[in-house]
């Protein structure tokens, strides 16, 4: 982020180009702009998170749980259970037991059932969110230096698509520190049910309920 370069063409007025820094070095002063995005397939709806600190599992998680609070809820009040497509890496790796422990707490939170699916490593393009949304945030900034998180916040919450593409978008503060350790112990008491197929990859957490009368 800063006054960069950034691919793709905006009219401007002859004679008049937008002057930006030679190098992409990384200013320490303006910091960086981490996106994570939450798509919903069926409404055309998305939330995207900007965070400023780093891109964990903690981070991922919270993303989810603003779209829940600020859209989903409100477009299926009467939702008992939450479908989400991830990659198989990054910050909602399955591999990863931060990712398991905090959707854990979510579910908790929710009182839903959150099944995830992973892509199969290498075939994260598969998901829609690369072609319906992030595609289109990219061509929307195109052409222009991202010199605060204001102006990439705006830029993404002003994306649009002839499908009737509607995008939120929030700046984060919050701090999401490294080096949480988490046992696999701790993993392995979570209510964790893994699909027949690719068990790894397909997975339901649920939420505790009472015991039946």
């Amino acid at each position: 982020m800063g006054n960069k370069a950034n691919n793709g063409r905006e009219w401007r007025p002859k004679g008049q180009p937008v002057e930006v820094d030679t190098h992409d070095f990384p200013d320490p002063e303006i910091g960086k702009a981490i996106p994570y995005g939450v798509y919903d397939v069926a409404a055309n709806q998305a939330w995207v998170s900007v965070g400023n600190d780093r891109d964990t599992s903690s981070f991922a998680v919270a993303t989810i749980r603003r779209w829940w609070q600020q859209m989903g809820s409100l477009t299926y009040p009467d939702a008992t259970r939450l479908l989400i497509t991830a990659d198989a890496g990054g910050s909602n790796s399955y591999r990863t037991r931060l990712w398991k422990i905090e959707l854990d707490r979510l579910a908790q939170q929710t009182g839903l059932d959150i099944t995830v699916c992973h892509f199969p490593p290498g075939t994260s393009k598969w998901n829609k969110i690369e072609h319906r949304l992030f595609s289109a945030i990219t061509a929307n900034w195109r052409g222009r230096p991202l010199e605060s998180h204001e102006v990439v916040v705006n830029l993404i919450g002003a994306t649009t698509t002839r499908t009737g593409l509607k995008v939120a978008a929030e700046l984060d503060h919050d701090p999401y520190p490294l080096g949480i350790k988490i046992t696999r112990a701790q993993v392995e008491a979570l209510p964790v049910t893994a699909h027949d197929f690719h068990g790894e990859w397909n997975y339901t957490i649920a939420p505790e309920r009472p015991p039946p009368d």
